[in-house]
């Protein structure tokens, strides 16, 4: 019986832990920088019919005719980019509803891109958080992505929580209410992108793909899906900004790589929270991404 007793409790004291979410970062990058009106850093790209702007939360949504998307009004060469975003409850397979740089527009075929994307899900599924980072064209026709996936401390569809990609000339970081949950560092040129960026919203129909590799597909009986953006957040370099320009950094000391505190924080989060890490994929041919 004491043996009994001893595993039930080694069973449920981590999860006990893991429903507290991860240890205080320490630092809090967001709070450092002020908001955004949408108007004064972004425009509507496409589906402005499907889009709207309430007391500074904009609302996107998709439904059979249409999605929408969101672009900033400048390229930026650094920095910190985020939003607080709070997503739609329910059935949601095969919607996107992202955060991300790209400069797709520019370099057609051969893009940059660093991607927060919400893989929508069915109603006894949480959500995935995907990350991704595209380096000149990877996206684009033989696709080498380099996809880390996370589950969340807390329900993403009950409020708005902060969301953000820090990149800098040596690091890309995401973080999700400042608790950073990936770290990319740059280990050569040929993985990391150095190219000027546009910050982009935008939800939208991913059904070959987004939900479980495509087993389950958009339900256009559960239409509209909606997403939710407010605090949008940038404190960037611009693409022709000068060379002293600096952004905001990604630790508190100032210097590359995360606090002792931080890392913690992320390994907590890698350790009971990602459920996937192209780099372990025994699928992928791994002389295509070197950086692992």
């Amino acid at each position: 019986m004491a043996l009994l007793v001893y595993l039930i409790f080694l069973f449920m004291f981590p999860l006990c832990n893991k429903a507290e979410g991860p240890p205080s970062p320490g630092y809090y990058p967001s709070s450092r920088i002020g908001s955004l009106g949408f108007h004064q850093g972004f425009t509507n790209l496409w589906g402005p019919q499907h889009q709207t702007l309430d007391h500074a939360t904009l609302t996107i949504w998709l439904d059979r005719t249409s999605g929408s998307g969101f672009k900033s009004l400048n390229p930026y060469s650094s920095g910190y980019f985020g939003a607080a975003i709070k997503l739609q409850p329910g059935y949601t397979a095969g919607v996107i509803t992202s955060l991300y740089l790209s400069n797709n527009e520019e370099h057609p075929g051969n893009h940059d891109e660093i991607d927060i994307e919400f893989l929508g899900t069915t109603e006894d599924k949480p959500y995935v958080l995907q990350t991704n980072v595209y380096i000149r064209g990877s996206g684009d026709g033989n696709i080498i992505g380099r996809e880390m996936k996370f589950h969340l401390w807390f329900d993403p569809t009950q409020d708005f929580h902060h969301y953000a990609i820090l990149w800098n000339p040596t690091e890309i970081i995401f973080l999700v209410d400042d608790v950073p949950i990936r770290r990319y560092p740059r280990k050569s040129d040929s993985t990391f992108p150095t190219r000027p960026m546009w910050v982009y919203g935008s939800i939208w129909d991913a059904s070959s793909w987004a939900t479980e590799n495509g087993k389950y597909k958009a339900d256009y009986n559960h239409q509209p899906f909606v997403g939710k953006y407010k605090d949008f957040k940038i404190d960037g370099c611009a693409a022709n900004a000068a060379a002293s320009c600096r952004p905001i950094s990604g630790s508190p000391s100032g210097s590359v790589g995360l606090s002792h505190q931080q890392l913690a924080a992320m390994t907590y989060v890698q350790d009971n929270y990602k459920v996937y890490d192209y780099c372990r994929d025994p699928e992928r041919d791994h002389r295509l991404t070197p950086e692992c």
